[in-house]
This record gives structure tokens, C-alpha cells and sequence, in this order.
């Protein structure tokens, strides 16, 4: 008798010790970041903190419904209320170091999930880690098109890639030149040595031949490179109507800098984001800036459209100093995805929040980025992933493109 009493004792701690975990796991889902946050690009990584931050506090806190996805504060519903937590690793923007974290939050910190991580030479080693432990893997805001075709079941990416960022720049260049009958004749590709570079001209290279139009140059050059003297005499040499440049911020920078030092003011420049629509490449360039062309994600001036942009946006400037741009509205769309999956999924379970990212359905209505929705093929690429085309007008982007949500004319000087 004493013995059976010890059992049904034992028994009921047993119970109440796994009824007290459960509770304890609801509580948080921790999720780990992957992002620079040292060296050369930590400003990157910086801003995407306090992007995912801001958003993580939205869906957490306590606040007046915000209208969009995990809008409504409090916790993930289905799972008692249970808070996210972002944990930031720093991959210093190495391949091999984006490799070494991604593992060690998965053996160490136990994360269900990874996010990040801006260049697509790191998301191409983390997704590889996340793939052998059988862990979601979003990628947030990395471009490169051959990411998602790799065969991988573990992968997914939100945001549009470079193909399709891509095809929004050719179809501007078709409809401006057919509005102000000054067509694009000839375009000039210069781009950093690296799979983002190297993919992204691929794809510009295959457009311009398809819409008939020339590539005056191609110039290729070492990211981070001291200068771009050599670089801007050959862009400058190839006198093409349209420049355009595939970099981070700091060559970006140097690459304008480079230009102007030779006299050299190219007609338009289409920039492929990235360095592009950082706040300080717009800072440090000055009136260099102005005037240049860049695909996005966001447009932070839809707000008739989006109108839980103000609140997002304040939540990041709170953080931040700073208002949300094409990279970080990006990281908050996606943890807004992400937190709706694990919502769905009912727990903090990698199968589980997989299965949940491959139902997706989220309308265009509930994000703050101007997409059609969120919608993963088989490859976990978003199929309904929309671009604008935006233009550095007194020092701020504003959208020109597509024309029906413009909020200012482009001012365009090809063939004027």
C-alpha cells in the first residue's frame, strides 16, 4: 500500500513537473538573429536589433489593436500568451562565422527557428545548418536568386529576390520611357564579387538583352575595395543611360564619391537597394544622393494603403532614431510571418512551425510593405512579393513606380 501511494506520488510530481514545463515553455519562443553587429556593416545589424525589437514589443505588449498581422499585442494567442524573444548573434559578415552561430544557437541556445541576415553569402551558409538540423530557417532581407533553388525544405524567404527586384526595374525603364518618349537605349552593370553581385547582374545582363536594350559595360570589383577610381573612369567611358550598381553601403558611397571626383554624372542611376537605401548611404552622399533610383520593398509613404505604418514606424524611430527603410521593413514583416506561423503551429516546435510557414496566406491588407501577401511556393520563395521602384527626392525615397501608387513624379533625365 505504502509502496502503491509512492508510485501515485511520484506519479503526480511527474505530471505536475511536465504540467510546469509546458508552462514554463509558454511562457517565451526564443528565435535567433543572425545579423553583422561588428565590423564595417554593424549598423545593418544595429537597425535590424531594433527593427526586430520594435516589432517583437508590438506583438507582445500591451496597446490599441495596430491594423495588421499580430497586430493585436498580448502574446501569441494559442500559446497562453507566450512572448517573443529575439536573440542576436553577430556573424561580422562572414560566411564562416554566419555558419559557426547558426549552429551554436541550435545545439546551445535551442532555438526552434533562425532569421536573418542581410548578405546572401551568410543566409547561403546558415540555411545550409539550419537544412542539417532540420530548423526553419526565414530569410529576412537577402536578395540573391539562387538561394531558394537549392533544393532546401528548411528555407524560406519573405521578401522579393533579385529576379524579381529586377524585372520591376526593366518594366519602370519600359513604362517611363513609353510616358515621357524617352525610352532607356543602353544600361551600364557594376557590381561587387560576390554571389549578391554576381547573381544580380546575371539576371540584369539576361533583362536588357530581352527588352532590347544595350549593356555598355560590365564592371565587376572587389567589395570593400579602397577605391573605385578605375571603376567610375569605365562607367564613365561607357556613357550609358542608366547606371547600375549592385553594392553595400560603404562602396556605394565610395562609388558615388568616385563619380562625381571625375566629373562624371551619370543620367540615372537604378540601384539594386542593399547599401542604396540605407539611411547612411543618404547621409554620407549628400546632394550626391539625389535623384537616384532604387528598387524596395517598402514604401514608407503608402500609409493610405498601410495604414499600420505609422505605428511600426514609430516603434522602430523609438528604438532607432531612425525611420524604417527597404531593409528593415522587411525584418519586420517577416517576424510578423514568423510570429503568425509558431501562433498557428501551436508551438515552439521546428516540424511544427514549418508546416505552419508552408500554409501561409497572409493578404497584402495586413502587412506594412506593399506586397500582394505572403504566400511560399515549394521552393519557400514568397511568390506574392511586389517591388516599387523609388526615387532620393530632397534627401528622403519617395515611391515613382508602379505610377498607380506614386506618391511624386519621377524626375527622369535619360534622353533629355
Amino acid at each position: 500500500m505504502e509502496r502503491r501511494k509512492l508510485l501515485m506520488s511520484a506519479g503526480a510530481l511527474a505530471l505536475a513537473g511536465a504540467a510546469s514545463r509546458r508552462a514554463a515553455a509558454a511562457e517565451e519562443v526564443v528565435i535567433g538573429a543572425i545579423y553583422p553587429m561588428s565590423g564595417n556593416a554593424a549598423p545593418i545589424g544595429n537597425d535590424a536589433k531594433a527593427a526586430l525589437e520594435a516589432t517583437a514589443e508590438l506583438i507582445n505588449g500591451t496597446h490599441p489593436p495596430i491594423p495588421m498581422l499580430m497586430g493585436n499585442g498580448g502574446g501569441l494567442p494559442a500559446l497562453g500568451g507566450a512572448k517573443i524573444r529575439v536573440v542576436m548573434a553577430d556573424h561580422q559578415n562572414d560566411p564562416q562565422k554566419a555558419r559557426a552561430e547558426a549552429e551554436r544557437l541550435i545545439t546551445q541556445e535551442k532555438v526552434p527557428v533562425l532569421i536573418g541576415s542581410y548578405t546572401s553569402a551568410t543566409a547561403a551558409t546558415i540555411s545550409q545548418v539550419a537544412e542539417r538540423y532540420e530548423v526553419p530557417y526565414i530569410s529576412m532581407d537577402n536578395s540573391s536568386p539562387s538561394l531558394h533553388r537549392r533544393g532546401l525544405k528548411w528555407y524560406f524567404r519573405t521578401s522579393p529576390h533579385d529576379e524579381m527586384f529586377t524585372e520591376a526595374m526593366f518594366d519602370f525603364f519600359r513604362d517611363i520611357g513609353k510616358k515621357t518618349g524617352r525610352p532607356v537605349k543602353s544600361v551600364a552593370l557594376i557590381y561587387e564579387d560576390s554571389i549578391f553581385g554576381v547573381d544580380s547582374s546575371n539576371v540584369q545582363r539576361k533583362l536588357a538583352q530581352e527588352a532590347g536594350i544595350r549593356v555598355a559595360a560590365e564592371v565587376k570589383y572587389r567589395a570593400n575595395s579602397p577605391s573605385l577610381s578605375t571603376e567610375a573612369q569605365r562607367l564613365k567611358a561607357a556613357g550609358a543611360d542608366v547606371v547600375m550598381p549592385t553594392s553595400y553601403t560603404n562602396d556605394a558611397i565610395l562609388m558615388l564619391r568616385a563619380m562625381n571626383e571625375i566629373g562624371y554624372h551619370p543620367r540615372a542611376i537604378m540601384a539594386q537597394a542593399a547599401g542604396f537605401q540605407e539611411p547612411d548611404f543618404i547621409k554620407a552622399s549628400g546632394a550626391l544622393a539625389e535623384g537616384v533610383f532604387s528598387r524596395s520593398s517598402y514604401a514608407g509613404d503608402a500609409v493610405k494603403a498601410r495604414p499600420a505604418i505609422p505605428a511600426v514606424n514609430a516603434a522602430y524611430r523609438a528604438r532607432s532614431g531612425k525611420d524604417l527603410n527597404d531593409n528593415t521593413a522587411r525584418q519586420v514583416t517577416s517576424l510578423q510571418v514568423l510570429a503568425d506561423a509558431i501562433n498557428r503551429a501551436g508551438a515552439a516546435n521546428p516540424a511544427a512551425i514549418r508546416k505552419a510557414l508552408t500554409e501561409t496566406a497572409v493578404p497584402g491588407v495586413q502587412l506594412i510593405v506593399p506586397w500582394k501577401g505572403v504566400r511560399f511556393d515549394e521552393s519557400g520563395q514568397n511568390v506574392e512579393a511586389t517591388p516599387v521602384i523609388q526615387q532620393i527626392t530632397s534627401g528622403v525615397y519617395r515611391t515613382v513606380y508602379p505610377f498607380d501608387i506614386a506618391s511624386v513624379e519621377a524626375q527622369w533625365n535619360v534622353g533629355g
